[in-house]
């Protein structure tokens, strides 16, 4: 039974950490522990823009985001394009709200100070990931 996209996306909506496999100047893959929301169908992700799989992911957008469920031998890879949003420099900017969403939909409550965050977000160089998927692959079980 082929596994729809639209089922793959309903099912990682209820998991929040997962690989993010990115490709290196060389070709070799590199994986990255992330924690993850799906925000409007795209897997949205915090994420500073002076790591190693940031700067992948500007040169070649193509990634693949693993979400496994070890209790019932499930697990989805998904497919898809990196799309980087700006990095926030100011705490009233698009980039800062989105950040502040992405958190919202990764912990399910409010960060008990914003402007504390916001200015957090600002010092680490922080943007918000979307990625779109094309397709998934898997296996959903229970």
């Amino acid at each position: 039974m082929a596994l729809s996209l639209d089922h793959a996306l309903d099912w990682a909506a209820g998991h929040k950490h997962g690989v993010l496999v990115t490709l290196r100047r060389d070709g070799r893959a590199q994986t990255s522990d992330i924690v993850y929301a799906v925000i409007d169908g795209a897997i949205t992700v915090s994420l500073t823009a002076t790591r190693a799989k940031t700067a992948n992911m500007r040169r070649d957008p193509r990634v693949v985001l693993h979400v496994t469920s070890p209790d019932t031998w499930s697990y989805v890879s998904f497919d898809g394009v990196a799309e980087l949003g700006p990095v926030t420099v100011a705490v009233d900017d698009q980039a800062s709200h989105d950040l502040v969403a992405t958190y919202e939909a990764v912990t399910g409550s409010a960060h008990p100070n914003w402007t504390e965050f916001r200015a957090a977000m600002i010092d680490e160089q922080r943007q918000v990931l979307r990625i779109r998927p094309t397709s998934a692959v898997g296996q959903i079980n229970g």
